[in-house]
């Protein structure tokens, strides 16, 4: 569409970014997304988005100054990927989703993140490029495309545009997980070789965790990243949100996951023995130990053999739950009940005698 030269304002004497359209004739449209590009770029203002300071004619040609990004875009070729560590990928998803953030506030959807598209300086700060295909929400016509057609790199297309459907501030999202996604491993979440294929694969295809591939993430990392990548557009986080969680340090509340398959995540608490009840004389104070049905939490978790509130267990004989005391309390009671019953129906023979002698 045009190239980009670098080039020095010589009324305030600063450097900056002119990028020169070309062969206008050639793209009816392109000159209109031009005008465009300016017109969103210009709209905004914030640390993450490039500056847009300019735009005219110079000799037949549209041209747009911009701000000079003393730095390189986060793309690469599939020969030479581009990998980043964890610590720096979370940088790059805080300062990015903050541009994005911006643009969404102003109605207008990126429709083309992709690597080429954010470029980091010499001191680490990422801001976003190329609203050349930009639209705005409140207003359709602004896509300036034809029906049917998409627009945007296919590697990081959102499902719902790979179904036809308009670009929302989600779809930016999911193709900022796409990016982020690629800085880890090395490569996008889905490849194919024909472009049909590769919008199947948006549509219908889980994408596989990073450290299923040997990437080492917390688990919260890797879970918040996946759920950029969900199909459903309503299931993933606005940009605002992305950009204060990674912002905030909260992807390393975790261990690492270890890269090894089948390994156990540094959290889970080791397993113990289930504790065997103590073998003890029936009588009031003694109890066994409750059973265990599962994994202690600790050293510290079993159940005292002895202690108040556990011998106040049920002392109904047919519950389930008696236990030892409760048996020796019943074994108690017996002979009480044995005499009392013997007595009644000595009572109940000596009162018919006496009915029958009186008669």
């Amino acid at each position: 569409m045009g190239e980009v030269w670098q080039a020095t304002d010589e009324v305030l004497g600063r450097s900056v970014a002119v990028k020169l359209m070309l062969a206008q004739s050639t793209d009816p449209s392109g000159a209109d997304r031009f005008r465009l590009e300016a017109q969103t770029a210009a709209r905004l203002s914030h640390p993450h988005v490039v500056g847009v300071f300019d735009f005219g004619t110079w000799d037949g040609k549209l041209f747009l100054v911009m701000e000079l990004v003393e730095g390189d875009s986060l793309g690469s070729t599939p020969a030479h990927p581009l990998v980043l560590p964890a610590e720096r990928v979370a940088v790059v998803a805080a300062h990015a989703a903050a541009g994005l953030a911006a643009a969404h506030r102003q109605g207008v959807v990126h429709r083309d993140i992709k690597p080429g598209n954010l470029l980091m300086d010499a001191e680490g700060t990422v801001k976003l490029a190329d609203f050349g295909i930009a639209r705005f929400v409140d207003d359709p016509s602004a896509g300036l495309t034809t029906t049917g057609q998409i627009v945007g790199t296919g590697l990081y297309l959102a499902p719902e545009r790979a179904l036809g459907k308009p670009a929302s501030p989600a779809s930016d999202v999911y193709s900022l997980g796409c990016v982020l996604y690629q800085l880890l491993t090395g490569h996008p979440p889905f490849r194919a070789d024909t472009a049909t294929a590769l919008l199947y694969q948006h549509i219908d295809s889980a994408p596989t965790p990073p450290s299923r591939l040997g990437v080492v993430l917390t688990p919260a990392f890797e879970a918040y990243l996946l759920s950029l990548l969900a199909k459903q557009p309503e299931q993933r986080p606005p940009a605002q949100a992305i950009a204060d969680w990674f912002g905030s340090g909260a992807w390393r509340e975790y261990a690492p996951r270890p890269a090894t398959a089948g390994a156990m995540p540094a959290q889970a608490a080791p397993r113990t023995a289930p504790h065997p009840p103590a073998r003890t004389a029936p009588g009031p104070a003694a109890m066994p130990a409750p059973r265990t049905s599962g994994p202690s939490s600790g050293p510290t978790a079993a159940v005292p053999a002895t202690g108040g509130s556990r011998r106040r267990a049920p002392e109904r004989a047919g519950s389930s739950g008696s236990t030892g005391g409760a048996l020796a309390e019943l074994s108690r009671r017996r002979p009480r009940k044995t005499a009392a019953v013997a007595g009644i129906v000595a009572f109940v023979v000596f009162l018919f005698i006496g009915m029958a002698w009186l008669s």
